[in-house]
């Protein structure tokens, strides 16, 4: 009989004290720290790339630099600097964009997380300079965060590939 009691007592509390249902409601399997995630794919996350490389076609720096978190951090291939606010990001653009850059993804290894995602791997530009036109094969990584309804660049990392720094002089013992 006591435990009907208290089994009905506390049947009572959850349902009618919304506080307290709280603590025993089941966790959404879609959340993480109490935030909705928000499903995506591969093939979301593989548009990223294409949405940047699209940004590059305008060589408007602007318009690059929107496609980046407003926390965002770059490292990019062309600079010393780590560029960790959108005027530095844009300075950026604003160089590498009289290259009249465009970008091919070679391999990528995409991972998925909460509200996050990214996308690893090696990529190839066309550049022009100098009247000629070269390609550059480079590393990267691009992490993704979903925040303000859209997905934009949180981090974004690119390096020139190993041999090509060891042929160009560069590297070092």
């Amino acid at each position: 009989m006591m435990k009907k009691i208290i089994s009905i007592t506390l049947f009572s509390a959850v349902l009618f004290c919304p506080a307290f249902a709280q603590d025993f409601a089941p966790i959404h399997a879609e959340t993480h720290n109490n935030v909705a995630c928000v499903h995506t794919s591969e093939e979301e996350i593989k548009g990223l790339f294409d949405r940047w490389n699209a940004a590059l076609a305008t060589l408007d720096p602007n318009e690059v630099a929107l496609q980046y978190a407003k926390d965002a951090v770059l490292l990019a291939t062309l600079s010393d600097k780590p560029r960790a606010n959108h005027d530095d990001i844009k300075d950026y653009f604003v160089h590498f964009l009289q290259k009249k850059p465009q970008g091919k993804i070679d391999r990528r290894i995409i991972s998925l997380g909460c509200n996050t995602a990214s996308d690893t791997g090696i990529y190839t530009f066309t550049v022009h300079e100098k009247g000629k036109t070269k390609q550059v094969q480079a590393r990267y990584s691009f992490v993704y965060e979903y925040d303000d309804d859209q997905w934009l660049i949180e981090h974004h990392h690119s390096s020139l590939m190993p041999e090509q720094l060891f042929h160009a002089g560069t590297h070092s013992k």
